[in-house]
């Protein structure tokens, strides 16, 4: 793959993750990588509401246990009230790029 399809960018010691996410979905899944206006992102789904940050914190839970990191280590930083967000992941730049770059190439052909 190349870098500009893949839905995440280093930043510093952290990781900086497009995702496109659908609330009130029947169940959390990660879903695959699509292409969503000039982005690549990673499709997800959870069964939270939209409201009051419910979403989000389960979006921050899934990719969290998706990666097998803590949870502690993620948070939305970017879209709060969007379908279209951008997830922080903190620690070893190197190793959550590996990470996700091995992660993605698992679902990549999934969407």
């Amino acid at each position: 793959m190349q870098t500009e399809d893949l839905p995440y960018r280093r930043i510093g010691n952290h990781a900086l993750l497009a995702v496109r996410l659908t609330p009130k979905a029947k169940e959390d899944a990660i879903l695959g990588v699509e292409q969503f206006g000039s982005e690549r992102v990673l499709k997800a789904r959870v069964r939270a509401v939209p409201e009051q940050g419910c979403a989000n914190e389960a979006l921050e839970r899934l990719i969290a246990k998706w990666l097998g990191l803590p949870r502690s280590s993620v948070a939305v930083v970017r879209g709060g009230k969007s379908r279209m967000k951008h997830v922080k992941i903190s620690g070893d730049g190197d190793r959550l790029v590996r990470l996700l770059a091995q992660r993605v190439a698992s679902i990549a052909g999934s969407v």
